[in-house]
């Protein structure tokens, strides 16, 4: 089985809309700042490398909030993959212990050796049923997969 053959995949969904309607917000705004800048009698004057600026600034912090639409859980036989705003990263299945969600938590983490864990920011408790599915999915997997030994809790 190739790493792209991934049996679950899981991603944020609220926060992905809120985050993709936040950033065509500010971009939105800038660009029409932007373009207006010139024209407003502030006293201030604006040249068009300002406005430029403010249109590449509007596309920056639009592009930056999209972030939030990255995280994303992916499992197979081989292990699973985490990515989250910036990074991701690999665990074979003999190291994941589990799959938690502290009281209180706004993502879920998986468990690793050592009393460590990495956030999982792709199942979040503001997608509630949606988390809770893709909760009990990932954990059918570990049953499969890394077996009981690992700590995994029965079906």
């Amino acid at each position: 089985m190739s790493m792209t053959d991934w049996e679950f995949e899981a991603r944020p969904h609220r926060t992905a809309r809120f985050a993709t309607i936040i950033a065509a917000v500010i971009i939105v705004v800038m660009v029409v700042a932007g373009v207006l800048l010139r024209h407003n009698a502030t006293g201030v004057y604006f040249r068009t490398a300002d406005q430029v600026a403010m249109v590449l600034l509007g596309l920056l912090l639009g592009g930056a909030v999209l972030l939030l639409t990255r995280p994303r859980l992916r499992a197979n036989a081989r292990g699973v993959s985490v990515r989250n705003v910036i990074s991701e990263k690999f665990f074979e299945w003999n190291v994941v212990r589990g799959l938690s969600f502290p009281d209180g938590a706004s993502w879920a983490r998986i468990e690793l050796p050592d009393d460590e864990y990495v956030a999982v920011m792709a199942i979040q408790a503001n997608d509630k049923e949606r988390a809770v599915e893709a909760v009990q999915r990932f954990r059918a997997l570990g049953r499969k997969y890394a077996g009981s030994s690992q700590g995994l809790p029965p079906a």
